[in-house]
């Protein structure tokens, strides 16, 4: 049994050697170091020229991409008393408040909704597009 283990010992310690052996070349080791990815700081966009492959033209969101990428889950399904996009009678007394208020809370929260609607990356400009196109026709 002692003999098995050191076997086995041994021959682990000497396959780990040789699989990790690794390229000690400038180039291996700059490959080995080199980014996996982007990182965008806030307010910055990831363009075509910059290196960003998301296709994506700079500038702000529309208030439909934010509402069906962010809000859609509770405000059209109802979750946690949200109310469904284009139910008038439940955003009745939502609509009565304005629509200056409407966007304040969509903005700082309001009741379960929490601040911007989870889309931390929206701007206020984002924000008051997405307010309206929610509330689109019941004015």
């Amino acid at each position: 049994m002692k003999r098995l283990s050191l076997f086995i010992a041994l021959s682990m310690s000497l396959f780990s050697t040789l699989s990790f052996a690794q390229d000690l070349s400038e180039e291996a080791i700059a490959h080995r170091i080199s980014p996996v990815g982007d990182v965008y700081l806030d307010g910055e966009v990831a363009t075509a020229s910059s290196g960003g492959d998301s296709g994506e033209s700079a500038g702000p969101r529309s208030g439909e991409k934010i509402y069906n990428s962010f809000c859609v889950a509770c405000h059209g399904t109802g979750a946690v008393g949200a109310p469904i996009k284009g139910d008038a009678a439940a955003w009745a007394p939502h609509i009565a408040k304005g629509e200056e208020t409407l966007i304040k809370h969509a903005i700082t929260g309001f009741n379960a909704m929490p601040p911007r609607g989870t889309c931390n990356d929206c701007t206020d400009e984002e924000i008051t597009e997405t307010v309206k196109f929610l509330t689109k026709g019941l004015w």
